[in-house]
């Protein structure tokens, strides 16, 4: 057998040197055949002991058979069904290598969305304490980040909301819709309970949800449960979020979040993403364009009440309570809360309160009654409770 020196010579002589056939032969004391063998090998000379063919050999037809029917049958079955009695580590590394010919091809694919087609919604809850009003803090379970992210183009939009009730859940939804510009077609969510639920294969969604999508035109589309994979472009936004946004960050409150957020995801928006081949504000122009437009008159949101006024004169929104002027008898009142500045009216009577946008206390009631003003402070307990 030729060694690999050899064969190397011979390439180098008739490469390099230019030497023929014949002349290589001379020099090296070899055959001319044995030149041109190695002049047309691929590679080096090796040996290879001829395969005496392996002891599962006979059984293998019906192996075939067995995984064709059944493709993930264990060896241990297998071994059993053909009456195998030598090593089960022989059989099994057979087995090894035949299953994957059978087995169904894998369905993780990765998911490729129209313009303006979908966009994925979620809670995100930033492992962090924030401080509120009052000299109050919030713990992670209490600081619902709504996020939302478009399938096509990967625009990322969040705000900090109060609570994950439906009074709140829809107005940050909102304000994150209008900030895009354009309503998406179809609107994707977990099992959200002021949004709805997945049930015998059905969405159902609830009545707030149902009057906002309308508003909207948009679809509003439940994820099964326990099925993360439905909405795994929010979720590696929430991973992104978590590991280039909060660390080395400080903040004083509500407000000094959201803008932090904001000026994060406005320079976010602008970096390459691999699976895009460019930045989420290259695509947002044409996702937007193929979006639905903003509805002429906005969803109605907030927290939006009417109640007939007790004897005590106090009012309860959420978990505070508020007094009012005790002049009007037993009227009927309707009060709204929007982005933090509240105004109320009564039948002819208008109130003006001050509130938190997150913690929602007040430390002065600002009431006006047919002409008559007045300033009446609430009491620590009610006008400082968190929710």
């Amino acid at each position: 057998m030729l060694s690999v020196e050899d064969w190397a010579e011979i390439r180098r002589l008739h490469r390099s040197e230019r030497l023929p056939i014949k002349a290589i032969a001379r020099v090296m004391g070899i055959s001319r055949n044995t030149v041109r063998s190695a002049l047309a090998a691929d590679g080096p000379p090796k040996y290879q002991r001829a395969t005496k063919g392996s002891i599962v050999d006979p059984f293998e037809p019906r192996i075939r058979e067995l995984l064709q029917q059944f493709p993930t049958m264990p060896a241990t079955v297998i071994a059993e069904r053909i009456g195998w009695d030598h090593s089960i580590r022989v059989l099994s590394g057979r087995v090894a290598e035949l299953r994957p010919v059978y087995l169904p091809p894998d369905p993780a694919s990765r998911t490729t969305y129209l313009p303006g087609e979908i966009a994925q919604c979620d809670f995100w809850f930033p492992p962090i304490t924030l401080p509120v009003d009052h000299g109050q803090s919030r713990p992670p379970t209490k600081l619902p980040v709504l996020t939302m992210t478009c399938g096509y183009s990967r625009w990322l939009s969040a705000v900090l909301v109060p609570t994950r009730g439906a009074e709140d859940l829809f107005a940050g939804w909102w304000q994150l819709i209008h900030r895009l510009g354009a309503v998406p077609r179809v609107l994707v969510w977990d099992g959200e309970g002021a949004v709805g639920r997945r049930r015998h294969r059905k969405t159902e969604l609830t009545q707030d949800c149902q009057g906002f999508r309308g508003t909207l035109g948009a679809k509003v589309l439940i994820c099964n449960p326990a099925d993360p994979e439905a909405k795994g472009i929010i979720e590696r936004n929430h991973d992104y979020l978590e590991t280039s946004f909060l660390p080395g960050r400080s903040f004083a409150g509500p407000d000094g979040f959201n803008r932090q957020l904001s000026a994060w995801i406005a320079t976010a928006n602008t970096r390459r993403k691999r699976v895009l081949g460019c930045a989420p504000a290259d695509r947002i122009d044409a996702d937007r364009h193929a979006m639905l437009t903003l509805p002429p008159v906005p969803p109605v949101t907030g927290w939006r009440s009417s109640t007939r006024l007790a004897r005590d004169h106090y009012i309860r929104l959420d978990s505070n309570d508020y007094s009012v002027h005790p002049a009007p008898p037993d009227i009927r009142a309707d009060y709204r809360c929007g982005d933090g500045r509240d105004w109320r009216r009564f039948r002819g009577a208008s109130c003006r309160y001050r509130l938190g946008t997150i913690g929602r206390s007040t430390q002065d009631a600002y009431n006006v009654f047919r002409g008559c003003s007045y300033v009446s402070p609430l009491s620590t307990a009610s006008a400082t409770t968190a929710l």
